[in-house]
């Protein structure tokens, strides 16, 4: 049973964070669609946004299989 629950908080993790990065993404094309100029600051804060929440989503997968033992 816990198995099974690890696996689903495990999913949950990848689902948040594909939601996640894809949301950063198209924030960035659409700031850099208005402002082309930008487009090197915005493509810096969009990296730093990105990995901060794939460590997130990392963090939960650890957790999720530290549950299983």
């Amino acid at each position: 049973m816990v198995g099974s629950i690890a696996a689903v908080g495990a999913g949950l993790a990848a689902i948040g964070a594909g939601l996640g990065i894809g949301l950063i993404g198209y924030s960035m094309l659409q700031g850099m669609a208005r402002q082309p100029e930008m487009a090197p600051k915005l493509m810096v804060n969009m990296l730093i946004a990105a990995a901060l929440v794939e460590g997130v989503a990392l963090f939960a997968l650890v957790i999720c299989f530290m549950g299983v033992k």
